[in-house]
């Protein structure tokens, strides 16, 4: 799931109001009742952070956080009973204009902005925006601030990923006033200082996938495998006919990584295959001839294809289990604006696809046994 933070103008979750309070838009019953004592209740066990959120969004925000709890409870319960394990995601940086940011200046660095280098996406890197985090400032205080965080996202979901990993080695960080990330240069991180603070308040084994995408080098490798985090890897990045060594590469896929056809950054794969040169479709349709895939529908066989790799867990877009293009795209990294648009319909996801699905599950061995 995308983050559920309170997303900016352009609709990124990626820049929520706040790395803790939820998106009221999600609400099913947004004028459900909510007495004084919920309030209490919720303003005590959430001190931490929610006073910050209330100064930033107002009167009526703390009784939206209660609705939120109240359904999202329920939804998680309904998962569980069912088997059914909620895997979320945490941006790793916050927004200039989150109540965070407002709240916690000192926690944050003067002069220079969030960025990714230039890379596959853009040969100007890419500008995010973002604050930097003043390390320093966070060791000092023992890490309280992404403890918190940390402890916040397991009380919402079962498994988390966090969203550009690498930054905790090294981050881009560029100018404030910059055009391009393009005159960045990479700092270092904190390692694993920050996970070491939030085991010994949250305990072992932290429930987090790291997101290792991108420009990753030994040392980041190295602090993944450390703490035994799995990584990612992505099928539409393993077609690549001059990397035979990438680690997307269908034949280089190890067991400790969750399998993506593609994250929300990327297109669909319906839109991604319809878009492939011959020579790229070529490594594709040799894939599939050589795992023994036949589909009619190319998403379909894709999917079986993410399916059939040793990676632990494999991810499928909604967009790809209804075969959508790249119309249903949801983030495309090198454009500003018009993204974060596609919505699923209600009754999209019909028995028919529910079938499907367990179908390739299960002749994947994937099927979970009870």
């Amino acid at each position: 799931m995308l983050p559920l933070g309170p997303p900016d103008r352009h609709r990124s979750p990626y820049k929520a109001r706040s790395a803790f309070a939820c998106w009221p838009g999600l609400l099913a019953e947004p004028r459900a009742r909510v007495t004084a004592q919920e309030e209490i209740d919720f303003r005590e066990r959430h001190a931490f952070w929610v006073g910050d959120w209330e100064r930033l969004a107002g009167r009526g925000s703390v009784a939206d956080q209660v609705r939120f709890e109240r359904e999202w409870t329920a939804l998680h319960s309904y998962a569980r009973d069912r088997g059914v394990r909620l895997f979320g995601d945490i941006p790793i940086y916050v927004a200039e204009g989150s109540s965070d940011f407002a709240a916690h200046p000192e926690l944050f660095q003067r002069g220079l902005v969030a960025g990714a280098p230039p890379d596959a996406y853009t040969d100007k890197g890419q500008l995010w925006g973002n604050p930097l985090y003043d390390w320093p400032a966070l060791r000092r205080r023992g890490y309280r601030w992404w403890v918190e965080r940390l402890r916040r996202s397991f009380e919402l979901f079962d498994l988390v990923r966090i969203d550009h990993f690498r930054g905790f080695v090294a981050y881009w960080a560029v100018p404030e006033r910059a055009r391009t990330a393009r005159s960045g240069r990479f700092r270092r991180g904190p390692g694993r200082a920050v996970f070491d603070a939030a085991e010994r308040s949250l305990g072992s084994g932290l429930p987090i996938v790291a997101e290792d995408l991108g420009v990753i080098t030994p040392p980041v490798e190295r602090l993944r495998d450390s703490l035994g985090l799995p990584g990612m890897v992505v099928i539409q990045f393993g077609f690549e006919p001059d990397e035979p060594r990438s680690v997307h590469r269908l034949e280089n896929h190890v067991e400790n990584r969750i399998v993506y056809t593609g994250t929300h950054d990327h297109d669909t794969a319906r839109g991604w295959f319809e878009s492939l040169s011959p020579e790229r479709r070529a490594l594709v349709d040799d894939e599939l001839a050589a795992r023994g895939i036949r589909e009619r529908q190319p998403w379909w066989a894709l999917i079986r294809l993410a399916f059939s790799s040793p990676a632990r867990v494999a991810m499928v877009q909604a967009q790809d289990v209804l075969g959508l293009g790249s119309e249903a795209r949801m983030n495309d990294p090198a454009r500003a604006s018009g993204q974060w648009r596609w919505q699923l319909s209600r009754g999209a996801l019909n028995a028919r696809l529910a079938w499907k699905l367990r179908e390739v599950t299960e002749e994947s061995g994937r099927l979970l046994q009870q």
